[in-house]
């Protein structure tokens, strides 16, 4: 199964995508989706979902997942966050794409076994467990955690489901 992982931002966005086959995880592709500082939100939102347009149609990911927004933003962040995931989110649900989310704290507990842990313990089980040197971007690290929680969860969360 390949997993998308999704970080949405309105500059940068990271992405993740991991191979998941039995047991065993595999970072494929990695990186930050950017749009030029001097675009207006719209342009920069339009721009950013055709990069991802290019990853959805370069790799075919079986599911997309993104971490649910973090509640303690400030009013302005938030709204710039919801226009990023709404663009994204629309590219991922015209092809279908299941789309999953998950929350920070889930997403930190399946990566460090701990749902309070910090931005460097999760950047350094992600690379464990993926087997990647130091030094990635944030928002790059944090959409391949959230990847890895879908990867971990989705079977259990796929049979609890069926069972309501």
């Amino acid at each position: 199964m390949l997993i998308l992982g999704l970080d949405p931002g309105s500059l940068h966005t990271g992405f993740g995508l991991v191979d998941k086959r039995g047991t065993r995880l595999a970072a494929k592709e990695w990186g930050l989706l950017s749009a030029p500082r001097g675009m207006t939100i719209a342009r920069r939102l339009a721009h950013l979902a055709g990069l991802l347009d290019g990853i959805l149609e370069r790799e075919r990911p079986d599911l997309a997942v993104l971490e649910t927004p973090f509640h303690g933003m400030n009013s302005r962040s938030l709204i710039v966050l919801a226009q990023a995931r709404g663009a994204l989110l629309s590219r991922l649900a015209e092809r279908d794409l299941e789309i999953l989310e998950y929350t920070p704290a889930e997403v930190k507990s399946a990566v460090t076994g701990n749902g309070r842990a910090d931005k460097r313990q999760v950047a350094r089980m992600v690379g464990m467990m993926l087997g990647l040197k130091d030094g990635l971007a944030d928002d790059t690290t944090d959409a391949l955690a959230v990847a890895i929680c879908c990867a971990q969860r989705y079977r259990m969360d796929s049979l609890t489901e069926s069972l309501c």
